[in-house]
């Protein structure tokens, strides 16, 4: 639970991953953010097949109060992270493999601001280094720009966080009672708090 972004893509033939790696190198350098570099040439020979090898390209930052953003490929040059790739890397289920290329980062403990830098990060990105660029934004700034939606979307989330903690500290689970039960419960008290 948190709000969060969703992304996917393929990186551009022709455009330069050590270029794009400096460049997000630099950003979380001004900002004073961790970061993780991952291999920095694949060929682009490579790009667009459906084979890859079980090498990462790319990097990796984490902004502060904030999960870490993979900016991470395959060598066929679509998005996925280390993470990723141990977990459904080389699966034979198809409908299991398209969560390889699935990448995501929650921002609600960053806040604000730096949900807005992620953003304008991958718009810039995406532009000069990305193909078939997807973002699913849950407080919607990606899609509209709107400052006062994300606001709002926050705001909203910070209150069912409040609510959801509030309501585990005011009804505690009962002994020998099922979490199932326990689960229905707490949230029938969220919502009738709700609706006070």
């Amino acid at each position: 639970m948190g709000l969060t972004i969703h992304y996917s893509g393929e990186f551009k033939r022709g455009a330069s991953l050590s270029s794009m790696m400096e460049e997000v190198k630099d950003i979380a350098e001004v900002y004073d953010w961790k970061y993780h570099i991952h291999n920095d040439t694949f060929t682009e020979e490579a790009l667009g097949k459906k084979d890859y090898s079980q090498e990462i390209y790319g990097i990796s930052f984490t902004p502060t109060k904030c999960e870490t953003v993979t900016l991470g490929f395959l060598s066929n040059g679509k998005m996925s992270s280390a993470m990723n790739l141990e977990i459904f890397g080389k699966k034979e289920d198809k409908p299991e493999e398209e969560y390889l290329y699935m990448l995501f980062v929650k921002t609600q403990f960053a806040g604000i601001e730096i949900h807005k830098l992620i953003i304008h990060l991958f718009k810039y990105l995406s532009a000069k280094y990305f193909t078939n660029f997807k973002v699913i934004d849950e407080g919607q700034y990606w899609e509209t720009g709107d400052e006062k939606i994300l606001q709002e979307t926050f705001a909203l989330y910070i209150e069912l966080l409040d609510n959801f903690s509030f309501a585990f500290e005011t009804y505690p689970k009962k002994n020998n009672e099922a979490f199932e039960v326990y689960f229905a419960r707490l949230i029938d008290e969220i919502q009738k708090g709700r609706k006070k």
